[in-house]
């Protein structure tokens, strides 16, 4: 009889050791995302999370500064993670191939790297956007361009970025420099020393020709202003400006070709005001500095009118009478008035002056027509003197009235000293006595005697004149 066998139990195979080594490549693609999505691979969540604020800190730093600098630090600890990546993952020999983990991270990392080449793309377009614009003096265009950069932008190219920010700066201070120079078109040269100082200052940086330019052109279409005056303060103080050898040069030549019409409308305005010792000098200096300038003629009658002017002004003041029975300044300081008629034939408007202190005015009984109404009507100015006796034309007897004793009274013309002058050329055309005829004789004399005694009439007196003896004796002095 056979005996049974039995089998032994079947022992179970051993477990395989799971495989904890790690894939180098995945590891190092994973970690060129910047975003520690290697250590993740890794478990090393500290490390992912220290890398990713490394990685935010010099992102921020590098939007904020836009220093090349910051950029090269950052291409420098892009290498060190991957670096890094790759030695943890393959330390102890442990490295395996995962392709899953490869794909993952390649993934990852060629969407953060796509990202950011196309935002240096579009970045680089927005500059070249900014740079045209500049180019072509358009600040408005400078200033579209730019509002299309967004924050994406400035991390991926931050001093691309920040180039065309200080373009936008440049406008804005070229905006500054246009409200300064706007607010100098109303006569205000310190706005204006300050708008040029402005363009000279971004001038100064290379690429800016073009704007500042435009700049300029703007300012010089405002010229000439609505005031002429206010034009003439500017122009003036643009002919003055030290020349720099640029563009800004340009105003002078706009000022030589504006400042003529401004000097002619400035002096007209001042005249009008009254402002004649103003009005001459701006038609002097169109004279003196542009005198073949088609407005020379105009500024010279200009010229003469205000010097005229202020000649008239001057003689009427010389004429204002100095008091009760006084002669005007004038008949012993005489002035021109170059309007004033020539002296001439026929009947020579006069303005007289008394000098007697209690006798008449002879021009009261002398027509109309020989008197002036004022200075500058007048051709001539007479000046009489105080009266004294003239020739002697008849001596006649007459009784005192309480006395009954005779006196022999002698009857003289009326000697008026004169002196005319020519209101023209202020010259004394004439210095004489006139002499005024008159009645003589009458019946009776009135004259004063005291209580006590009556010594009779005076001895000498003056004849009784009438208006055409009055006339015979100016006569001469006003008619020729």
């Amino acid at each position: 009889m056979n005996e049974p066998t039995h089998a032994l139990p079947e022992m179970p195979e051993p477990t395989p050791t799971e495989n904890r080594g790690h894939d180098p490549l995945a590891v190092a693609l994973g970690n060129a995302s910047l975003l520690g999505v290697g250590y993740l691979m890794l478990r090393r969540r500290r490390l992912a999370v220290a890398a990713a604020v490394v990685t935010v800190v010099l992102v921020s730093r590098l939007v904020s500064t836009a220093r090349p600098a910051y950029e090269i630090a950052v291409l420098v600890w892009w290498v060190a993670v991957v670096a890094h990546g790759w030695f943890l993952a393959s330390r102890g020999g442990s490295g395996v191939v995962l392709r899953r983990q490869r794909v993952v991270a390649l993934c990852i990392t060629l969407s953060v790297l796509l990202a950011v080449a196309l935002l240096r793309f579009d970045a680089s377009r927005i500059e070249e956007s900014v740079t045209e614009a500049r180019e072509r003096g358009d600040c408005a265009g400078v200033l579209s361009a730019q509002d299309r950069v967004w924050f994406g932008h400035r991390v991926a190219d931050a001093p691309l970025a920040a180039r065309g920010d200080e373009t936008v700066e440049t406008c804005d201070r070229l905006r500054t420099a246009r409200t300064e120079l706007n607010t100098a078109l109303t006569g205000n040269t310190d706005a204006l020393d300050e708008g040029f100082g402005t363009l000279a200052s971004v001038l100064a940086e290379p690429g800016n020709e073009k704007t500042v330019e435009t700049t300029l052109t703007g300012f010089l279409g405002g010229l000439p202003a609505k005031d002429p005056c206010t034009t003439v303060t500017v122009t003036e103080w643009l002919r003055e400006r030290k020349r720099s050898h640029d563009v800004l040069d340009r105003s002078a030549d706009k000022a030589r070709r504006t400042a003529p019409a401004a000097l002619v409308g400035c002096g007209d305005d001042l005249m009008a005001d009254s402002s004649w010792q103003n009005a001459l000098a701006h038609y002097e200096q169109l004279l003196d500095r542009y005198p073949g300038d088609d407005l020379a003629d105009k500024a010279r009658k200009g010229a003469r009118k205000a010097t005229q002017s202020i000649e008239l002004a001057n003689v009427r003041s010389l004429l204002t009478p100095g008091g009760t029975g006084s002669q005007p300044e004038y008949c012993s300081r005489p002035a021109k008035y170059s309007g004033a008629k020539p002296m001439g034939k026929g009947t020579n408007r006069a303005l007289f002056y008394t000098g007697n202190t209690y006798g008449q005015d002879y021009s009261d009984k002398l027509p109309g027509s020989w008197k002036a109404a004022d200075a500058a009507d007048a051709v001539l100015v007479v000046c009489m003197g105080e009266d004294t006796f003239g020739s002697s034309v008849r001596t006649c007897p007459y009784q005192g009235r309480s006395s009954g004793s005779t006196t022999y009274v002698t009857f003289h013309k009326i000697a008026v000293p004169v002196k005319v002058y020519e209101v023209r050329t202020a010259k004394l055309v004439a210095k004489r006595k006139i002499q005024i005829n008159g009645s003589s004789c009458p019946a009776s004399i009135t004259y004063f005697a005291s209580n006590d005694s009556d010594s009779g009439p005076p001895s000498t007196t003056y004849v009784s004149e009438s208006k055409s003896d009055v006339r015979s004796a100016f006569r001469p002095l006003v008619v020729r």
